[in-house]
């Protein structure tokens, strides 16, 4: 009997410590500037963008980096710049503030073949009207099949993402090489929309992921002064910005509207007050099997990773795996082979996180 009870006892501590084990941390590289995002090339290369108009490629094992020439019309303005990074069979994708003249830009994507150190990009995606602002691009992109899913941010304007005939504050979908879908909300039920635009009611979407268990896009979106929230993008509806506050309020302190009232897409989990959430993905992958099916969310001002448990849409538990400890991370993707994860910082920094 004492003998069952020692063995019991052994695989008992053996599963405490697989339950509660720290993952562990290693900087790769320091000493980006200004880097916005990433991009798997192959298991040991990365692109990697700096705002201020940088396309560099990384070799995360002899840390050698090139940098490529590119024809983009940038405006670096505030939050605006090169930004977001997307590699797939060969072809780059980026979405960047594009100067439009007399201090006007908008969230624009191009794409380029990758051939050699000079990149020729062609838009396939303009933000209209071009606005004056360095705020909210929003600015990340997902591939799902032959569709582009583009986040546009509502440069802070407010009830502009109520407005469908402006791009701003929506969830845009166009096919790769530019082409509108013809079955967007526009020829289904929303006519008086503009024909890229796939959902409404956004503030500054930062994270977009494509989930591999079940084909959904899921989000993460930046509130005011509280309420960001993560969630799943729905083809033709509507997240209520500015109708609602998603619980949050105006930096003065005034109220802008309810968390949610229906008519309106709910969110799966709400953050109050904020912790200015960045991007996201939805992991599978063998270094951290227990994870798989969770969100993992990064986050700038709380400067926190974080796993989000949910199901069906409905949030189930959270965990704050660490925060404080690398700065703010902009960024996260994952090594498809190994599992293992990889982070991008304000500070300049790529951080590997592994068992």
């Amino acid at each position: 009997m004492k003998k069952i009870i020692l063995i019991f006892l052994t695989y008992f501590i053996q599963f405490l410590n697989l339950s509660s084990y720290e993952p562990k941390l290693e900087e790769i590289i320091s000493g980006l500037s200004g880097p916005w995002s990433f991009s798997f090339i192959t298991n040991e290369d990365i692109l990697i963008t700096e705002k201020s108009g940088n396309l560099l490629q990384l070799n995360l094992v002899n840390k050698k980096v090139k940098k490529f020439s590119h024809n983009l019309n940038i405006l670096e303005d505030g939050q605006g710049g090169l930004l977001e990074v997307l590699y797939k069979d060969k072809e780059i994708f980026v979405s960047y503030s594009e100067n439009r003249g007399n201090r006007k830009s908008s969230t624009s994507v191009a794409k380029a073949t990758l051939k050699d150190n000079d990149l020729n990009f062609r838009n396939i995606f303009r933000a209209e009207p071009p606005i004056n602002s360095g705020y909210h691009f929003g600015s990340r992109l997902v591939i799902k099949d032959d569709y582009l899913y583009i986040t546009a941010g509502e440069r802070g304007k407010g009830m502009i993402a109520q407005d469908a005939t402006k791009h701003p504050g929506s969830i845009i979908r166009i096919h790769l090489d530019g082409s509108i879908p013809v079955n967007n909300p526009k020829f289904v039920n929303k006519k008086n929309w503009l024909p890229e635009i796939y959902q409404i009611g956004v503030r500054n979407p930062q994270g977009m992921a494509l989930s591999p268990f079940n084909n959904k896009i899921y989000l993460t979106n930046h509130g005011a002064k509280g309420g960001d929230w993560f969630g799943v993008v729905k083809k033709g509806e509507n997240y209520g910005w500015k109708i609602l506050g998603w619980g949050g309020t105006n930096y003065t302190g005034t109220k802008i509207g309810p968390k949610w009232k229906p008519g309106f897409t709910k969110a799966i989990k709400y953050w109050i007050p904020s912790i200015a959430v960045s991007s996201m993905i939805i992991y599978k992958g063998k270094e951290f099997q227990e994870w798989n099916g969770d969100a993992l969310i990064t986050s700038l001002k709380d400067q926190s990773f974080r796993k989000v448990k949910f199901k069906n849409n409905n949030f189930l538990k959270e965990d704050i795996i660490f925060k404080e400890t690398i700065g703010r991370i902009r960024d996260i993707e994952i090594q498809k082979t190994t599992g293992e994860i990889f982070l991008l910082t304000d500070q300049g920094s790529i951080w590997r996180l592994y068992k």
